[in-house]
């Protein structure tokens, strides 16, 4: 990129930090906010709210890093505003590469040591792949082909958080806050997005959410349509299958109905036992985007069938299932209420548009520190966040040129170095003698 070219990207970003000023409040915090996103953007190892203040502001450390953990912090501003104007901005770049396809919903997780940080308990995270001490949060991303972002992002309270009042007053956990399950805090994001108006799309679910029926219904009852992964335990009426009506109610004259036999053709099965009992030419090979080895594919089969719950009947819907070669049985499943004219192709594809949400958290977390905050309480937790996605956004709507996946995602920023000397706290001092 040319002198010129960096020009235009610094003028952009200061534009850009205008109209996020423009829902944040105080005038005194338009420098704090163009500093901490620089930060945020700039190759620093961490991104927490020390070193970014040394290298923002090298000649005035002290007082930079007392600014920013302010800002970030204490201040008073909405995260709720500011992520609403971070989409308002960015959406137009997005959707010059096409229409917003999928809605998709998330957690991620923090490690965490301790147990004072809001919100850390031992529980599943995602970035260590088992249970273990750490934060988790809810997103929901609007997404299409070329690019995605996150316009909701909370943090999950679990129930012993919930319920003592003295580690919610420690870390400052508002009285509105009550505990809700993941799924319920995923139901609010999307009741948001609806009601806010956002271009609407495919709601994309993994097994941890999607496996969930009343969340599932909800969604349908908002007139989204999904595409939800399920556990391969999931049981369906089997296309073909009669299902047992409900008995008659009885009214408390004569004989009282009987509830109807069940055969075998009256059972449902797992989602499972249906893959294994499918014919080899239910089975094809068909490929959804080009990954860095070549065009990804897999094998997949579909079928229609309704979901079982008990005695309630539900509609049917699309049955997905993924069996890659060479796997001794079926990896991934998802019932999706897709219209039942959607191509084989389609429906794969956009199952399969998840992978955006991935890309999404290794570069929040990777290129932008989203796990870097150090601090313990609600808001700044918070705060962090909502300034990560502020600059993701900035990087996705300059994505013609400086791609958020390329090796240097903040390429137009001056590359700047720390002050001589500086030293974190808690740090070993290199140049004392070690004791012996």
């Amino acid at each position: 990129m040319g002198l010129q070219g960096l020009d235009d990207s610094d003028e952009r970003f200061s534009r850009y930090v205008e109209k996020l000023a423009e829902v944040i409040g105080h005038a005194d915090r338009v420098n704090p906010l163009r500093d901490y996103c620089t930060g945020l953007m700039l190759p620093c190892e961490r991104k927490s709210v020390e070193p970014m203040a040394a290298v923002t502001a090298p000649g005035r450390t002290a007082a930079q890093h007392q600014a920013l953990l302010h800002f970030v912090g204490q201040a008073s501003w909405s995260d709720e505003k500011v992520l609403a104007q971070v989409c308002e901005t960015v959406l137009p770049a997005m959707e010059r590469h096409g229409p917003i396809e999928a809605w998709i919903i998330d957690d991620t997780g923090y490690p965490k040591k301790g147990k004072h940080s809001v919100g850390v308990a031992r529980q599943y995270c995602g970035q260590l792949g088992k249970q273990d001490n750490c934060q988790a949060a809810v997103s929901l991303s609007i997404a299409n082909r070329q690019a995605s972002l996150p316009v909701r992002y909370r943090l999950y309270l679990p129930q012993e958080w919930a319920a003592d009042a003295a580690r919610r007053g420690k870390a400052h956990v508002p009285e509105e806050i009550v505990f809700k399950t993941k799924p319920e805090i995923a139901l609010d994001q999307l009741r948001w997005a609806c009601a806010a108006g956002l271009p609407r799309g495919v709601v994309l679910l993994d097994a941890g959410y999607g496996n969930h029926t009343s969340l599932r219904t909800e969604i349908g009852a908002l007139d989204l349509a999904y595409v939800a992964g399920i556990l391969s335990s999931t049981t369906v009426w089997a296309p073909g299958s009669t299902q047992p009506l409900p008995p008659k109610r009885w009214s408390g004259r004569g004989r009282p109905p009987t509830r109807p036999r069940r055969s075998a053709k009256h059972k449902p099965l797992s989602v499972k036992a249906l893959a294994f009992d499918l014919p080899k030419r239910a089975w094809r090979t068909i490929g959804w985007r080009e990954g860095t080895a070549g065009r990804l594919s897999s094998r997949f089969a579909r079928v229609r069938a309704r979901a079982a719950r008990g005695r309630q009947l539900r509609g049917e819907e699309w049955l997905l299932i993924e069996w890659p070669k060479g796997e001794k049985e079926p990896t991934k499943y998802w019932l999706s209420t897709l219209p039942a004219d959607i191509t084989f192709e389609r429906l794969v594809d956009l199952a399969k548009l998840r992978w955006r949400i991935e890309r999404d958290y290794q570069e929040l977390k990777q290129e932008l520190g989203l796990g870097h905050f150090e601090g313990r309480g609600w808001r700044g937790f918070h705060h962090h966040a909502t300034l990560c996605i502020a600059a993701y956004g900035f990087l996705i709507s300059e994505r013609e040129t400086i791609p958020p996946s390329g090796p240097c995602p903040a390429a137009w920023l001056p590359r700047l170095e720390l002050p001589a000397g500086y030293r974190p706290r808690g740090a070993a001092d290199q140049a004392r003698t070690s004791r012996p």
